[in-house]
């Protein structure tokens, strides 16, 4: 398979379709190799327009939602970055690439094994890895500019909003299925937050985002 002719058609038929624009988010997208980063039995689809399946009924994003995380979000090369959910690390390696440092939480374990080993392999140096929780007691030790949630949730969890700096912002699909919300959320002061729709999505659930039902007896 001509991966580099995939690539390109990735960026000219589905992401700059999306309005996805900006030369910085173009370039990460033509430079990082998703197809690495893909279980091997899906290699062959890893630009096509799909969610592809991982471990624990996780998905990696279709590329052209990753593309307007990425574009929406802005990050800054001084910037610190909380992801919440490492997944295959392909964002990872993106928001690496941006940011100043990021901290990348994943609960399944093999998944945390494999996005650190595929960076590591990478020479990718400034990214902190924790196997745990976030819906937990998990807690990361400080805020950050950008904190990026790969699963969806019913609604913002409020330990994450503590997560993020006065003047950072937060992506986050929350709601229910088949039609979430993507949004963009920006932090203007300690209870005040302007929220932005990007667009509608459907997304697997953080682990443990869903609670257990309440049997009445």
């Amino acid at each position: 398979m001509n991966f580099e002719q995939a690539r390109f058609n990735m960026v000219e038929q589905q992401i700059r379709p999306w309005e996805v624009l900006d030369a910085r988010v173009l370039s990460l997208l033509q430079t990082i190799p998703r197809e690495d980063f893909v279980p091997v039995q899906y290699r062959k689809l890893a630009f096509a327009d799909m969610a592809i399946p991982m471990e624990a009924n996780q998905v990696m994003m279709r590329p052209k939602i990753e593309a307007r995380m990425l574009q929406a979000l802005d990050v800054k090369a001084d910037e610190t970055v909380l992801e919440i959910g490492t997944g295959s690390g392909f964002i990872t390696a993106c928001l690496a690439d941006q940011a100043q440092h990021v901290v990348s939480v994943e609960i399944v374990e093999e998944l945390h094994r494999e996005a650190k080993a595929r960076l590591d392999s990478r020479g990718v140096t400034n990214v902190e890895y924790f196997c745990d929780d976030a819906m937990g007691d998990w807690q990361p030790e400080q805020a950050h500019d950008v904190v990026v949630v790969t699963g969806s949730v019913p609604s913002v969890p409020e330990t994450f909003l503590g997560w993020v700096n006065p003047g950072g912002r937060m992506f986050v699909v929350r709601g229910e299925s088949p039609a979430m919300e993507a949004c963009l959320m920006t932090r203007k002061g300690v209870s005040e937050w302007l929220v932005e729709s990007l667009f509608e999505t459907d997304l697997p659930r953080l682990v443990n985002a869903t609670p257990e039902p309440e049997f009445e007896f």
